[in-house]
């Protein structure tokens, strides 16, 4: 879906406004939110050395186990959303802390750090569901929009977004790798990479045996030798779940933010040229936010937000609930639509659009027959 740009003088008054509550905003940023960010550090290793003690209860009762899973699937999702997400986009460097930089942070992820920084940070957030420059929209696996040829393969492709969903850090570590045919695919030499394609296979391994190792091995070997190998399998089953957790709920409130019913798409030559207005224009249409409790916005990770954070990525997630309401009145006033909503109201839309775009348009159905006759 594309829209018609607004004219030059009301894009470059919405800039305005935009960059005068960026400025307003970041002017704000200081102790505050270092003590914000600092606390939720804590609460994430609490829960996450919490969660993996629970599990050795299991011993005594197996509802340990899966309690425990809990505990760490919410540290989990706290690590990748709220600490790890935030802090790679650089919004804590301003701190010089050496563990909440954006260069040494690594997040407990089976995708590497450096892969999702080059994938997210710069190709996601400069060229925003671009066809063909954002490989973010669908992941290389869906089609979200007729922009994109019909297949045959799309045909099931809500089986594949249900896999997605059970393996999404999976999919995000191996995200970079399909966009750039590693291992499959018709190869693309011609393509510039910040780095070699061994070196990114040699990371993408690397990365997995680490975390691999510490929830399938090296945890669940301690309790089997401390408490018996039941206990071995009990934990192992644990940090199975704990992952399945995070990875649900990271998944549900990425595509959330992404590929509701009313996200729009644009074609690399609508982006010829863009002024900042039309870059904060196209920010806006291809975002969606969720309504909802503090609660909610902490474990998104204030991707509740994702406006506002395509807007302003390198601005403390902090702050986002702050500027929403200001964003929300400058898309008012220059007559620019801002899409928000409930949880359940925006995934159903997210569904509705994988199903939707799972089939051929009349004239792609026509064609496709006809190449088969």
């Amino acid at each position: 879906m594309t829209t018609q740009i607004p004219s030059a003088e009301t894009l470059e008054s919405f800039r305005q406004d935009l960059d005068e509550i960026r400025d307003t905003a970041m002017a704000k940023v200081g102790e505050e939110d270092a003590r914000y960010i600092r606390r939720v550090v804590r609460v994430q290793r609490l829960m996450d050395i919490g969660g993996r003690l629970t599990m050795l209860a299991g011993f005594w009762h197996w509802s340990f186990f899966i309690l425990g899973a809990v505990l760490l699937g919410v540290a989990k999702i706290l690590d990748n959303m709220e600490v790890g997400h935030n802090i790679m986009h650089g919004q804590y460097d301003w701190m010089n802390d050496p563990h909440l930089n954006e260069r040494n942070f690594e997040w407990d992820n089976v995708c590497d750090g450096q892969s999702w920084r080059r994938t997210h940070n710069y190709e996601h957030h400069t060229y925003t569901n671009i066809i063909g420059k954002d490989r973010d929209f669908g992941y290389d696996l869906l089609r979200l929009s007729d922009d994109t040829p019909w297949k045959k393969r799309f045909k099931n492709q809500f089986f594949w977004y249900l896999g997605l969903s059970v393996f999404f850090q999976w999919g995000v570590a191996y995200h970079e790798l399909i966009g750039e045919r590693v291992f499959f695919g018709k190869k693309t030499s011609s393509r510039e990479m910040p780095i070699s394609k061994k070196q990114l296979a040699k990371d993408f391994f690397s990365k997995i045996r680490k975390a691999v190792f510490r929830d399938y091995v090296f945890y669940p070997a301690i309790a089997g030798v401390l408490l018996g190998w039941p206990v071995f399998f009990g934990v192992l089953l644990a940090h199975v779940g704990a992952n399945l957790i995070r990875n649900l709920w990271a998944s549900t409130i990425i595509f959330c933010g992404h590929f509701t019913e009313n996200v729009h798409t644009f074609s690399e030559a609508e982006c010829e040229n863009e002024t900042r207005g039309q870059w904060y224009y196209r920010q806006i249409l291809g975002s969606s936010n969720l309504e909802g409790s503090k609660l909610l916005h902490i474990m998104t990770g204030h991707l509740s937000r994702q406006v506002e954070h395509h807007l302003f990525p390198d601005m403390p997630s902090y702050r986002y609930n702050e500027v929403a309401a200001q964003v929300k009145e400058v898309c008012r006033k220059h007559g620019i639509p801002y899409n928000t909503g409930s949880l359940w109201g925006q995934y159903k839309t997210v569904v509705q659009r994988v199903l939707k775009y799972s089939r051929p348009t009349p004239e792609e159905k026509a064609a496709f027959k006809a190449a088969r006759a």
